[in-house]
């Protein structure tokens, strides 16, 4: 245990500051100040160490949170990331990106606020780095054996590198032109600098893992040429098509997805040069979905000099606290302010857009809204509420609906289930044979820490498809899981 008496003597969460809005809205840069050790370690102190940890099943990734919450308060910061690490490939990017089910979870929570884990762990990560703990860890013999993986975002390096350092040759597939999928081109700088997933792809290239971007299976190299050359391939691919919303003026200049956007200014940010970019400067935008995409479109362009920036979701505002139906230790739905929501820009809840309007030169002009309202269980427009909200850009950020299949060839396309997603058993197999499917593709959209276990899980299941065995940890089967989150 920790402090046995942390968490009498700490009664509050203490994290670190954001830096003011009027700077940080000024670069790219992540939004947090350098945490104090000293707070770190008060609340690190407060686990409780309980006989029953929730926080372990809160996490998908089975994270041993009390240990090194324990380590962290000792200050023994070696031994803490190698705990971490024994359950999490990539705590720099869970401690930064994901919404902390364990926090939901933690038992302190139930009459005081929950221990900060988050904040610990990427504190624990963040130290490792900067004093070289961090280092590859190649396999002691190769196995003979090869596996592709099509797609570089969590589930795909975290499985790549699971396979890796089981003896196994992996090569990472990416259409992209360079690697990490939505972690390169879907995350803002604000939220994860792109050096964290520099410093992670340097370690893994070290093991062994090799990368192969702007190479699109299907285009580039056919399905059945992948399969004929490699022992195993793992799609995990994610869910990237994204939800579309068909209402009149749809098809009008100015009205893009939300990832189009995104991924433009990730490019612009990391220096590339972006023909006619979609770009927020001096424009009024109008952002659709109250979710994690629609906030970082709301940061992206606050950063990128919209006049205003209007945040329109079709349901209910959340409440400030659990729900009768969504007691402890299950994650509730809370009204949450982000970092880009505090820069500014209004929000709207039962905000149901009608129609898109075209101004004289046929581009978006405004957005045509009405408040919502419940019939029959469905949400509709109620009429005779309609109103109109300037809008010279407007971003559709309403989730996403599957994987992208098109580029499958003949009858290589694995099963897909009613939901869009490919169908997979127990062990993560699809219905061909030595292909496997983890995270997004197969679950459906959901978060970064079940990507990271889904591909641990599958990696394991790979490796035992190849050697007859496996010493791989296999924290979760899909049979076992949730259904994935649902967007705002």
């Amino acid at each position: 245990m920790a402090d046995p008496k942390g968490f009498l003597k700490t009664t509050e969460r203490e994290l670190p500051a954001r830096r003011p809005v009027p700077v940080r809205i000024m670069d790219w840069k992540e939004v947090y100040e350098p945490g104090d050790r000293a707070v770190l370690k008060r609340q690190a102190g407060r686990c409780m160490d309980c006989g029953v940890p929730f926080c372990h099943s809160g996490c998908p990734l089975g994270n041993l949170i009390p240990e090194w919450n324990d380590l962290t308060w000792r200050g023994e910061g070696r031994a803490a990331i190698d705990r971490l690490h024994a359950t999490n490939n990539f705590p720099e990017f869970t401690g930064r990106l994901c919404p902390a089910p364990c926090e939901s979870a933690c038992v302190l929570g139930i009459n005081q606020p929950a221990v900060t884990i988050k904040q610990v762990e990427v504190s624990i990560i963040d130290e490792a780095f900067s004093r070289g703990w961090v280092e590859p860890q190649p396999p002691q013999r190769l196995s003979g054996k090869t596996v592709a993986v099509v797609g570089s975002g969590p589930a795909g390096l975290a499985a790549a590198q699971q396979l890796t350092r089981a003896g196994h040759t992996v090569v990472v597939y990416e259409r992209d032109d360079r690697i990490g999928g939505l972690l390169r081109y879907g995350i803002p700088d604000f939220k994860m600098e792109k050096r964290h997933l520099e410093a992670r792809l340097r370690q893994m290239q070290a093991e062994g893992t090799r990368f192969r971007a702007g190479v699109q299976i299907g285009v580039d190299i056919g399905w059945d040429e992948l399969r004929a050359r490699y022992d195993a391939v793992l799609l995990a691919t994610g869910s990237t098509v994204p939800r579309d919303l068909p209402i009149p003026g749809r098809d009008l200049p100015g009205v893009h997805f939300a990832m189009e956007y995104l991924v433009e200014s990730n490019k612009a940010v990391a220096g590339d040069d972006v023909p006619n970019q979609i770009t927020a400067e001096g424009k009024h935008v109008v952002v659709i979905g109250g979710g994690d995409t629609g906030a970082d479109c709301i940061g992206t362009a606050h950063r990128q000099g919209a006049l205003s920036v209007t945040n329109l979701a079709i349901g209910r505002q959340p409440g400030a606290e659990r729900g009768e139906h969504q007691p402890w230790p299950t994650m509730p739905t809370l009204f949450e302010v982000q970092s880009a929501h505090e820069e500014g820009g209004e929000r709207h809840y039962l905000a149901s857009t009608v129609e898109f309007l075209a101004d004289s030169a046929g581009a978006v002009r405004a957005v045509r809204v009405a408040e919502t309202e419940f019939v029959d269980g469905r949400r509709v427009p109620k009429s005779g509420t309609e109103r109109e909200i300037p809008a010279d850009l407007v971003l559709i950020a309403m989730g996403f609906t599957g994987p992208e299949t098109a580029t499958f060839d003949g009858d290589t396309r694995p099963a897909t289930s009613d939901r869009g997603a490919f169908v997979r058993d127990a062990d993560y197999a699809t219905s061909e044979q030595g292909v496997f499917v983890a995270g997004d593709a197969g679950r459906g959209q959901s978060l970064i820490v079940w990507a990271i276990a889904e591909g641990r899980a599958a990696a394991a299941s790979i490796d035992r498809h190849l050697m007859g065995s496996t010493v791989l940890p296999m924290p979760v089967a899909p049979t076992d899981v949730a259904l994935s989150v649902q967007p705002a």
